[in-house]
Formats: C-alpha cells, structure tokens, sequence
C-alpha cells in the first residue's frame, strides 16, 4: 500500500532541526495454504504495518516529559497493534515535523493547530481538559492584577479595560493564544486600541515574560501593574498558592480553544479512528494517570476543528495578527 507524501520541497533546512523524527511504513500479505488437508482452502491474511510518530511539546508545567510520553505511546501501541514513537520538542518542531511526514499525530495548541492545518492539512480531533478550565475544552483568558491594586471590575468590560490605560502591561509572550491573542483581540474589540501594532498608545509600558510563570512575576515584583495569562496559570506548578493569594483577576476573555491533538491527513480514515479510540480509552480509571502525567489534563473529548478553533480564528483576525 503507498502512502501519500506532501511536496517535498518543504524538507529544506526544516529538516535539519527536525532530524529525530521519523516515520517509516510496510505492506506485505501472506498466504497460507495446506494442501493434504480434505476440502483445504487457501487462507489470506493480510498483515499491514505502519510506525506512529507522535509530537509532544514541552510545557513548563510538565517535566520528565519524554518518559511520560513514552508510557502512552506504549499504551497506545499495545491498544493499536503497531509501534508508536514519542518525541519531544516545541510547537514549531511539532509542527514542521507534520509538514515533512516525519511525524503523524501532534499535541498542540490552538494556533499552532491552524499552522498544522495550513501548513500539512492535519486537524484537531480531540482536546483536552483540565479541572481548572472553566468551559470543559475551552478556558479563560484573564487579565491579573496584584490583590490590593486599586484597579476595579465595573459594569462593562470596556469600562474595566479603560483603566489599563498607560499602566504596565506584561503579555505572556507574542504567539500565546490566552497571554497575548485573546487579550489584544478584546481591546480592539471594546474601541481601546487599533490592532496588535498600537498597544504601545494605549499602555504606558508593554513588556513580555516568555512564559506564564515570568508575567505573573512581573506583576508580583513591581514590575508591571497588570498581566495576561491563562486562568490556570493561577495554580501551581506557575506560581505557588501563596503568590496566587497575592494576585486577582480583573477581566475574564472566556471560550479560549483547550489544547487538542491533530492527526496528519496521510494517516488512513480507519487508522485515524482507532487512534482516536484508543486516546479516549486514557480517560478510562486504569489508564487515566498516563494522561494526566503528561499535562495534567483529567480527559479527552472528541471537537470538531473547525469550530473549536473558530474563536481563535477570530481573535487573530480581530487583532490584526497573521495566522
């Protein structure tokens, strides 16, 4: 059986930072037949064997990654009857590595799940969630100020917003969907700023920390008066429970698309579907540690891509951010 490859042209320098992903196939059928048997026939049994490369992006709140992702890919190749392969690596690599079919199966969150769309037609199948997302697979976006700030909620959310004018703003980083997407995205939607290039009229600082853990510092230190994170971010292992008492929300920018996990189009529809059961079966009570190992997700859902990440589309529009 031939499996489909994309253009090669993408395997360029690409592949040079991409070098540990692999993903090989086999087809072979065999016939067995017993002559001296009465009445014998001939069996076919048709034996198909494909490798599964799964991407796995490292997030700062999961550690010893690479062996947690190695026990699901053991699960998952016992429940598939095939080998699957676990690497490690950022969004970016997870997903180059699904453009050059070098990898199958990728986690990933939502915008890099419109690149793997655009860039290798894979699509989300299933999301994860959490205990602390407030919409099963879908979190909040929140803007955070220290607990004795005189910043205020007031009746509307550009009321609120309007009192960021000229403070200190840290972002969580440029391509965070929940630390800078979503929060520009609701002030041009509430008339407060133009698009993602003229933050820097509306607020009197605009700084990023990289990560989660590094805005919530900033506005723990001093360093600025307000940040945007994820509202899990507010929990440990971000920031420990006593830091989080000295923190408050200000505004909440609900319906932020949960991580998911997309499948390349090479992957056959049968295929495709026994992986997605065999994920759902890490929800089970046995199996369920192996997920929540990994990034502390309580389940697996079934979404459909399109609208699950319609808001993100929309928010990158809004902002004035190419996808």
């Amino acid at each position: 059986m031939a499996w489909s490859r994309k253009s090669l042209f993408a395997v360029s320098a690409t592949l040079t930072a991409l070098a540990g992903f692999f993903i090989s196939s086999v087809a072979g059928v065999e016939v067995w037949s017993n002559p001296y048997a009465v009445g014998s026939k001939q069996t076919v049994v048709a034996q198909s064997t494909r490798n599964l490369t799964i991407v796995f992006p490292s997030r700062s709140d999961s550690n010893d990654l690479q062996n947690k992702a190695n026990a699901v890919a053991a699960f998952l190749s016992k429940e598939l009857g095939i080998s699957v392969i676990a690497q490690v690596g950022d969004d970016t690599a997870a997903v180059e590595a699904l453009r050059a079919n070098r990898a199958d199966i990728a986690f990933l969150s939502s915008r890099p799940a419109l690149k793997a769309e655009q860039l290798a037609n894979a699509k989300l199948y299933l999301a994860e969630v959490r205990e602390n997302y407030s919409g099963g697979s879908t979190y909040n976006s929140v803007f955070v100020v220290p607990a004795n700030s005189a910043l205020k909620g007031k009746n509307t959310g550009k009321a609120t917003l309007e009192q960021l004018r000229g403070k200190k703003m840290a972002f969580t980083s440029p391509t965070s969907g929940s630390g800078f997407i979503f929060p520009t995205s609701e002030l041009v939607k509430l008339g407060l700023v133009q698009n993602r290039d003229r933050l820097g009229n509306f607020f009197g600082q605009v700084s990023y920390g990289g990560n989660y853990s590094k805005a919530l510092q900033a506005v723990l230190r001093g360093q600025a008066e307000v940040a945007a994170v994820s509202e899990y971010a507010l929990f440990p292992p971000y920031i420990t429970n006593e830091e989080r008492a000295r923190l408050r929300i200000l505004h909440k920018i609900p319906k932020v698309p949960a991580h998911g996990i997309a499948i390349d189009d090479d992957v056959p529809v049968e295929l495709r579907n026994r992986v997605i059961t065999a994920m759902l079966k890490l929800n089970q009570k046995a199996n369920n540690p192996l997920l929540r190992n990994l990034y502390n997700s309580t389940k697996l859902v079934t979404v459909d891509h399109n609208r699950h990440l319609a808001p993100v589309r929309d928010a990158l529009k809004r902002a004035g951010i190419d996808q």
